[in-house]
């Protein structure tokens, strides 16, 4: 997943790539900083190394590979992982014994024996800190058994074994004998929620979902029957879709998770095989032994990127992540130094990269007054003519590690690829996205003068557009490149039955090559773009969307269906932290309403839309004499909020002593404590059932957040919180630590059994069953307090004007959920905040400070390219039966009156190709999807004999 990303970076012009480096000072100010860098040797000049691995291979001496978390051993001269990036070996000095070979066989003459550490200097802007984080060493905890038992792991260990260029390619194995395991046991919080061993008080916030995964993945790497238990004290699958990943694992694939903390561990020495003793939730002592043990191990920075940070000026937390403010998520206490990423505190890579384009707004802020003053101009590969030619197909085979290489026989399609008509050239690779393969293919094409590619490998979504640059820097037009997906549609499919997985490998590439041979350069729309945002939405994301566009000398449209600014968090009062949310609005509002470069639209409504990225025009209604009005605008950031859900479930709205979450915290704002001696809170009201799967994320602090304040305000009132797991993810776990130290009571109930309230005049009665006692409780109460979820706000209408899609729950669906968690599958439309999911409001406003810095990433230009893969209609054929224009779901088709015939403008032909699929006549073709090139592919596949 991450290699198209490390190839990007690589290449990109703008990009300084300095490794092996460290800061030693920042002198200066916001605008104008001088960094001083100590650069450390690596004894081979990374840009004569072609990567050619002549060293590494006659080297004599051997290491512990670190990279492999001690595995396995690697050479004195290594390179960390074959998509590092830049693809440059280098020399461990501490085993290197000196002999000369690598220098004598390395023909590039990159070897630099006497390189010494280094000084240089930069001059910047602005600073991001990302340093990243380290993995908990639980070999200060004994009684664990890590360091001690073979076949106790840590979760980074385990990830390597399971990974293709890890120390076992892939295959689960023991580390003790090499023998499969049959059963695997997942310790959560080791090195995390932990302050009587560890003094990791936080939660490290990815590990439950990163256990699931390693059992999910592990039972598919299984050749046969694997047992996996994830024993913890709560799941905090929180993200958005998590929770469905849990229960997937949970109810389908049966992943055992256990409510226990194991507390002894021992080996059976004549197996290796691991004894464990814990006490369940009755209290009763039982004892498993399982093959292999993975201890979760939490995040935390190491004491070295602490003092780099220090020696900037740039504050730390107690547990040495960066300290940030609720309202000012990626901001450090030194103004011009931002920070992202498990730096800023425990997060999951979502997460980080939308905290990462955070950051880069802010930093681009700063350097807006300069933009493009230092920028290299891209030196564009003229394009060769290939018209006349006949086809040479080039076809590359990804092993992809083992995730197709484990179960197709690689070697055997890149055998019968050379056989098939048109190739000319074929080749195998480890990882076919790594730079060093990007490299080859490049190479490869001039050599054997390729004029079309083939990449059997894993899924166009995520890596044909690096692919398609790749043929463009050799002068090949993009189109005319032809992916065959074998991992995702094939070798992840038929993992237990590789002779068939191979087949179909065979029959995928022979289509590939068959249409490959159909393709025809295709010639792509230079537009300019409109330097205009919209923004949709006028709450705490949209405001501040609209502010990181304006701080960079966009102008913009903020539209607001209400008849003020502030959306939802007018109904809040504080954050977890103690943050006057307000204070905050207000000054925000204030902010917003002042900037020249923002105009408000308050009581707005879309009513029409049309154009296509970096041109779009929106048809708006607005204000009490619904007022039309005309955006032009380049880009739109959707920022359209979400809502409270209203509970139906126990007496809400029958009984005023039953309240929410937020009508509780009104309250407190208001009377405070007074009447009260009794408070019960229920969790997930709306969340986590059959008409909501998913979590809601902010319930549980939120209780956590109201509970201390009663506490706090009188500690003789009791609180009790009813819940099935707390998920006070991240540096909140200290405020439940703090909840539960102050007397609040936190009791677990089964989703099968949950509380019931009865109303009495004397109060209500909640029953609930105790989960340590399995006793039923009767708790009386004069407030009960639901926390209900978060339901998405009704687009409905705004989405059929739009075209925007939804998930099931209503939320709108990201681009890619990892790699691009603001960007919405249309091109130049981006999203952030509670429109997206449940969110708090520190990630909501790092969220729309991203979709900025992503929208600016179009309006920062003058044009743009459109693509090529348009529709077209044969008007001397066409009936005009208008089948088309009733039909396509952009309403792209028009029938001009004028000139009596259909027209398609391919700048707003979002390539869906539904009109050419649905023409009776068959006079509309899709460019690069045309007919001849479909049949082709079932032709071809025909011939194999299905």
């Amino acid at each position: 997943m991450i290699s198209p990303k490390l190839v990007e970076v690589g290449r990109h012009l703008n990009i300084n790539i300095i490794t092996n480096s460290e800061i030693k000072t920042v002198e200066g100010e916001p605008g104008n900083f001088t960094v001083t860098l100590s650069n450390h040797p690596r004894y081979i000049d990374p840009v004569k190394c072609t990567g050619c691995g002549e060293c590494a291979k006659h080297c004599p001496v051997t290491a512990v590979n670190r990279y492999n978390k001690g595995l396995d051993d690697r050479r004195a001269t290594f390179i960390e992982y074959p998509q590092a990036v830049p693809l440059a070996f280098g020399i461990d000095t501490d085993t290197c014994v000196g002999c000369g070979l690598c220098e004598n066989v390395c023909i590039a003459r990159a070897i630099q024996y006497d390189e010494t550490e280094r000084e240089s200097q930069v001059t910047v802007g602005s600073i991001i800190l990302a340093p990243g984080s380290m993995g908990y060493d639980p070999s200060k905890l004994d009684f664990w058994g890590y360091g001690k038992y073979a076949n106790v792991l840590t979760s980074e260990e385990f990830e390597r074994i399971l990974s293709a260029s890890g120390p076992y390619f892939g295959h689960l194995s023991r580390p003790l004998d090499r023998e499969e395991p049959k059963k695997i046991a997942w310790i959560q919080c080791v090195g995390s929620r932990d302050t009587n061993k560890c003094g990791n008080g936080y939660c490290s916030s990815v590990c439950c979902m990163y256990a699931i995964k390693e059992a999910m993945i592990a039972k598919e790497h299984a050749h046969g029957e694997l047992d996996c238990a994830i024993f913890n004290m709560d799941i905090r699958s929180f993200g958005k879709d998590y929770e469905k990943y849990y229960l997937r694992a949970k109810d389908k694939d049966g992943v055992r998770f256990v409510k226990a903390r194991i507390h002894t561990i021992t080996e059976i020495p004549e197996t290796g095989d691991l004894q464990v003793w814990y006490i369940d939730e009755t209290g009763q002592r039982l004892e498993e032994t399982f093959s292999m043990i993975v201890l979760s191990v939490g995040l935390q920075i190491p004491e070295n990127v602490a003092d780099v940070a220090r020696n900037m000026g740039v504050e730390l937390n107690k547990y040495r992540f960066v300290e940030t403010g609720p309202f000012t998520p990626v901001e450090t206490s030194r103004p011009g130094i931002y920070t992202c990423g498990v730096f800023q505190g425990p997060k999951d890579i979502p997460s980080s990269v939308t905290e990462a384009s955070a950051a880069a707004c802010l930093a681009g802020a700063e350097l807006a007054v300069s933009r493009g003053m230092d920028t290299p101009t891209v030196q564009v590969t003229e394009q060769k003519d290939v018209a006349g030619e006949s086809p040479r197909i080039g076809v590359f085979v990804c092993n992809c590690g083992i995730n197709i290489g484990g179960v197709v026989d690689v070697p055997a399609v890149q055998a019968y690829a050379a056989k098939l008509p048109n190739v000319a050239y074929t080749d195998q690779n480890l990882f076919t996205c790594s730079q060093d393969t990007q490299d080859k293919i490049k190479e490869k094409i001039i050599e054997h003068k390729l004029n079309r590619v083939v990449v059997a490998s894993c899924s166009p979504k995520t890596h044909e557009q690096m692919f398609m640059e790749t043929l463009e820097a050799c002068g090949l037009n993009r189109y005319l490149f032809e992916m065959a997906n074998i991992r995702n549609q094939n070798s992840w499919i038929h993992s237990k039955t590789p002779a068939i997985a191979t087949q179909k490998a065979k029959d995928l590439v022979r289509m590939a090559v068959a249409r490959a041979s159909t393709l025809k350069p295709l010639a792509e729309k230079v537009i300019s773009v409109n330097k205009q945002a919209l923004v949709i939405g006028g709450g705490v994301a949209g405001m501040n969307a609209a502010l990181g566009l304006a701080r960079q000398g966009f102008r913009v449209f903020l539209l607001e269906k209400e008849t003020e600014l502030g959306g939802l968090s007018r109904r809040l009062h504080h954050t977890i932290e103690g943050g006057d949310i307000r204070a905050y609005i207000k000054q925000l509002v204030a902010d917003v309403r002042k900037n020249e470069f923002i105009e408000v639209i308050t009581g707005a409504r879309v009513t029409n839309f049309s154009g296509y990225k970096g041109n779009f025009k929106t048809e708006v209604v607005a204000g009490p004499a619904n007022t039309k009005l005309t955006v032009d605008h380049g880009v739109i950031i959707v920022a359209t909020g979400a809502m409270e859900y209203t509970p139906t479930e126990y007496l809400y709205g029958q009984d005023s002593r039953v309240v929410t979450q937020l009508e509780l915290g009104d309250r407190l704002e208001e009377k405070g404590v007074d009447g009260l001696s009794t408070v019960v809170m229920i969790q997930c009201i709306g969340s986590r059932n059959s008409t909501n799967e998913n979590c809601s994320r902010i319930c549980c602090q939120n209780a956590v957040k109201n509970a201390l304040l009663i506490k706090k305000a009188d500690p003789d009132i009791q609180v009790y919180i009813l819940y099935r797991d707390i998920r006070t993810y991240g540096l909140m776990e200290d405020y439940y630590t703090e909840a539960r130290n102050l007397g609040v009571i936190f009791i677990r109930f089964d989703e099968n059994d949950p509380p019931q309230v009865r109303s009495t005049p004397d109060g209500l009665i909640v029953s609930v069953t105790d989960h340590i006692l399995r006793l039923p409780l009767e708790i009386q109460t004069e407030l009960l307090t639901l926390s209900a979820g978060v339901t998405a706000t009704d687009t409905a209408e705004l989405c059929g004007i739009m075209k925007f899609n939804r998930n099931p729950e209503g939320f709108f669906i990201e681009a890619h959920v990892k790699l691009r968690p603001v960007d919405m599958p249309g091109d130049g439309i981006f999203l952030c905040g509670t429109a997206h999911g449940p969110k708090l409001i520190s990630e909501t406003i790092a969220q729309a400070q991203a979709a900025a810095s992503r929208a600016t990433t179009f309006l920062s230009k003058s044009e743009i390219k459109l693509s090529a893969i348009t529709a077209k209609v044969d008007t001397e054929h066409c009936v005009k039966c208008l089948t088309c224009v009733r039909s396509c779901p952009f309403g792209v088709p028009v029938f001009n009156t004028d000139k009596q015939v259909i027209e398609i403008d391919e700048a707003i032909c979002h390539g869906c190709g539904v009109c050419a699929a649905i023409c009776p006549r068959q006079t509309i073709q899709l460019n690069f999807y045309e007919d001849d090139q479909l049949n082709c592919k079932i032709d071809a596949l025909l011939a194999g004999g299905m």
